[in-house]
């Protein structure tokens, strides 16, 4: 049965309700591995394209979703190991350290991958973008002599990074965190004294607890009728006097 070709002019073309999404160990062993021994793949599903002749928004393929190329490493100086990955607009740089990729069945390692970020200009004063490319190749080095049937292939997973919600979310979930942490003392408090007013209470007075049986009205109040009833008590004595 004759295998179909997903990739047309250069771009893949998968039938409706179909992805391409397979994980690190699929795409070491079951393409990239074959295609350095000329096996027969899978699918003919990843594109063979030289990465570092574009940009990579240049590229086959829709620059929103993930796309996967076949490569090959370019290098840098005839008697090194070192890679040229400068494009047209700028260059590749690697970030942090090869992950290597192991198989879940017998955790042997197949393959390495390499994290790089796209850079507008000329290095070293380079910009930054959005522009990830993870690149894979195999754990074993591969012979440089060309006329043993085996090149110097890698597969590269070029995606733009996205910016979004996520980074807002985080802002605010820190603020709330730091507000709850505020003390109490620097909230200021305010007073309705229009309400108050209006109601007859006295912002000043404590307020006494259910528990003593009262009926509401503080100490201090009760002080105050006392001595008014004291002072009546004079006034009426000094009549009967004055009488």
């Amino acid at each position: 049965m004759e295998k179909i070709n997903f990739v047309k002019d250069g771009v893949l073309r998968l039938p409706p309700g179909f992805r391409f999404h397979p994980t690190d160990e699929e795409l070491v062993v079951q393409y990239l591995k074959r295609k350095v021994h000329s096996f027969p793949l899978p699918a003919s599903i990843i594109p063979e394209v030289d990465v570092c002749k574009h940009d990579p928004w240049e590229l086959p393929g829709d620059c929103v979703q993930e796309r996967f190329f076949f490569s090959t490493k370019e290098v840098k100086y005839p008697n090194g190991n070192r890679s040229n990955r400068a494009t047209l607009s700028g260059y590749w740089k690697a970030t942090g350290l090869d992950k290597q990729i192991v198989t879940l069945k017998n955790n042997q390692v197949v393959g390495m991958k390499k994290t790089l970020v796209f850079y507008r200009g000329k290095p070293p004063n380079g910009s930054r973008t959005d522009w990830i490319m993870h690149e894979y190749r195999l754990a074993t080095p591969q012979p440089k002599n060309p006329t043993q049937g085996m090149e110097n292939w890698v597969i590269c997973r070029i995606f733009l990074k996205k910016r979004g919600n996520n980074v807002n979310k985080i802002d605010e979930e820190t603020i709330a965190i730091v507000s709850d942490h505020k003390p109490v003392e620097s909230n200021p408090v305010f007073y309705d004294f229009m309400a108050a007013s209006k109601k007859g209470t006295d912002l000043n007075l404590k307020p006494v607890s259910s528990s003593s049986g009262s009926s509401g009205i503080t100490d201090d109040a009760c002080s105050c009728n006392e001595h008014e009833e004291n002072s009546s008590n004079l006034d009426d004595v000094s009549n009967l006097r004055k009488i």
